[in-house]
């Protein structure tokens, strides 16, 4: 209630989920850069160690290009277009309300974080950096935790958008959109009960006024 006597039963506005964006992130971004870390101590470029015989195995790869060994002879672009995506998402983060749509964008940004950090402090240079990638399955080209991210939460979004899930606020987030506010006042309050009082008082005097006439003419 407010010091004008306005009962404001406003609903807060709708909970920002930039650090659930941030949080899956970092958790993207920890968990790439541990493996890589892993990778390059443990693994021998050109020898493959089989995990599930000669489909799944760990295969220490240099890539220059983008995510599953794509564009290799545009890395300068590549980490461009990589720092436009961060920056990108992070002003989108200010906006998100849907939980959904934070996890989906923080696995993007956690992706591109790792593969952008290895394009700039990787050899051959900064923005010529090759990207540290290690499993490799079947004929799929080797790939990193990063790119796994970065796939994962690009599917994420697409189902969203198909089922209308806005990344501001849609279907199925209980929170996105705040309800209308009552604005009903003590003085409107005040006046409908008056209004019943009146009410009530003039049907006891029509019965009155009827129960006289009775006797009246009873007489």
């Amino acid at each position: 209630m407010g010091d004008d006597g306005r009962v404001t039963d406003a609903t807060p506005k709708p909970r920002r989920r930039t650090a659930l964006l941030l949080s899956v992130a970092a958790v993207v971004l920890a968990i790439d850069v541990a493996t890589k870390v892993l990778a390059v101590k443990l693994l021998t470029p050109g020898q493959p160690v089989p995990i599930i015989g000669d489909t799944v195995s760990w295969t220490l790869y240099r890539n220059s290009g983008a995510a599953f060994s794509m564009a290799t002879n545009y890395t300068w672009v590549l980490t461009l277009i990589a720092i436009a995506v961060v920056i990108g998402i992070i002003w989108m983060g200010r906006r998100l309300v849907s939980p959904w749509w934070a996890l989906g964008l923080g696995l993007i940004l956690g992706g591109a974080l790792g593969n952008l950090m290895d394009r700039i402090f990787r050899a051959p240079g900064a923005l010529q950096g090759h990207v540290v990638d290690f499993l490799s399955i079947g004929w799929w080209p080797v790939f990193n935790v990063a790119d796994s991210a970065v796939v994962s939460g690009a599917v994420l979004l697409v189902a969203l958008s198909l089922f209308g899930h806005d990344f501001d606020g849609g279907p199925g987030d209980a929170d996105a959109k705040p309800k209308p506010a009552d604005t009903t006042t003590d003085a409107d309050t005040a006046t409908d009960a008056d209004s019943v009082a009146d009410a009530d008082a003039d049907a006891v005097a029509d019965s009155a006024a009827d129960a006289e006439d009775a006797e009246e003419k009873s007489g």
